[in-house]
């Protein structure tokens, strides 16, 4: 049986188990960088002749597939960076070749060296990376941007992040620049440079003082804050590993379906309002894991809603408008619904290279519902398709290109009144009504 070993190095010697496979395997693969840093452990010499250097992880993946399919038994050795399975290979690996296939083997994560650096604890922090790859032209798709920061800043106090070329120290010190000028808040920040390497190099200063400095790679940035705001005081950071938060939802936020219009951020009144979004959930029937796509998913309170009710499960939120985008970013923040991932841009054009949804809703299409629908179709194995219509116009083109493409359809028209004062008295005032279609294909 073939065997991939990801191994981790950078900061310790490799113990016995690790030695033994690095002089079994018959092939070790290493970034240039890895190689570098390979040279300077003694089995380097040992095995040094096969070592074969690929600087892309997707070639590194095309190589292994390859060897796998010529060699009846490969025993394939990947160096990786510290902890593969931190923002590393391992996922990738693991993905790719299954868990049986794939042992890994950490060293120290970047992480952990930097905090011990700067003698303080990590299991406060907020932890992430803002490594988009080494390619600018095939950079992958990160939760969070370098605009976020300010926002998370305002939930945890302390932050830890894994930078790139672009994503450096410097750009990310006049983000925090920028933003906290208006706030009451005292940053300090940690620039931790090629750790492990004889030339480690430890930066603190503030923002202002960071912003003029450039850095060696590899680094990261470490980003304490003192908030002096008095309710910052009161309700004190959840910690990522603490009982119940797991870097999730807030453990004292007891409340997984029926947030209100006035708790989630929104722009201009366009928000799914509270009925029409509780009937849209139910008819979605959303499973514990998989894929949903909320297609014009505006303020984004759908994707919330979803999220947060099933943790597992994966939100893409299609989006083109700026001012939207920025009110999802701010709710997923709030929300802690780290599942969600933005999609920026106009559909059916950007649904091409998502993966396959096993739920779609469609709150706004663009005038182009019939693309949609047919992307949707090629891409759902079976699945459920939630449209809500608002006009007669756009319900009979849902229900006609549902059926065509193979669907089963039904149809609910959501009609809702609510209490208002008037005078003295109370009286009720109607919403416009909406049309839920729902398409199912088994």
């Amino acid at each position: 049986m073939s065997k991939i070993y990801v191994i981790g190095i950078g900061y310790k010697a490799l113990d016995n188990r690790t030695r033994e496979i690095i002089l079994a395997s018959e092939i070790i693969l290493a970034s240039k960088r890895l190689f570098e840093v390979f040279k300077g452990y003694k089995e380097y010499e040992e095995v040094k002749d096969k070592i074969k250097v690929i600087n892309h992880v997707e070639e590194t993946m095309k190589f292994i597939h390859s060897s796998l399919v010529t060699r009846h038994s490969s025993f394939i050795t990947l160096l990786a960076s510290g902890d593969p399975t931190f923002f590393g290979i391992g996922r990738r690996a693991v993905r790719e070749f299954g868990k049986e296939i794939v042992e890994i083997f950490p060293d120290l994560s970047s992480i952990q060296i930097a905090f011990s650096r700067i003698k303080e604890s990590w299991d406060d922090a907020f932890l992430m990376s803002l490594h988009g790859g080494p390619d600018p032209e095939k950079r992958r798709r990160l939760p969070y941007e370098l605009e976020d920061i300010p926002s998370l800043l305002q939930k945890h106090l302390k932050i830890a992040i894994l930078t790139d070329k672009e994503n450096n120290p410097a750009a990310i010190a006049k983000v925090l620049q920028s933003a906290i000028s208006n706030q009451q808040l005292e940053v300090k920040m940690h620039v931790c440079e090629k750790l492990g390497y004889a030339d480690e190099k430890i930066t603190e200063g503030t923002p202002e003082e960071i912003a003029g400095m450039s850095f060696a790679e590899p680094n990261l940035v470490i980003i304490k804050t003192i908030d002096q705001r008095p309710q910052a005081r009161e309700n004190p950071p959840i910690p990522l590993l603490a009982k119940g938060g797991g870097g999730g939802f807030l453990s004292h936020d007891k409340i997984r379906f029926g947030l209100t219009e006035n708790e989630i951020i929104h722009s201009r009144g366009l928000i799914t309002k509270d009925e029409f979004r509780a009937v849209t959930i139910h008819k979605l029937s959303l499973p514990q894991k998989g894929v949903l796509w909320d297609i014009g998913a505006g303020s984004g309170s759908v994707s919330i809603e979803a999220a947060r009710l099933s943790p597992e499960l994966k939100v893409f939120a299609v989006e083109k408008d700026e001012e939207q985008i920025k009110n999802i970013k701010e709710n997923r923040i709030k929300f802690d619904a780290t599942n969600i991932e933005i999609i920026k841009g106009q559909a059916p054009d950007v649904l091409i290279n998502l993966s396959a949804p096993d739920r779609v809703f469609i709150g706004g299409s663009g005038g182009s519902l019939y693309k949609i629908i047919s992307i949707i179709k090629g891409k759902m194995q079976a699945g459920i398709v939630v449209v809500n219509a608002a006009t007669v116009e756009t319900l009979n083109i849902a229900i006609a290109e549902l059926q065509r493409n193979g669907f089963l359809v039904d149809v609910s028209q959501i009609s809702v009144s609510r209490m208002k004062k008037i005078g003295e008295g109370n009286c009720f005032s109607a919403l416009n009504p909406v049309f839920v279609i729902r398409g199912e294909k088994r």
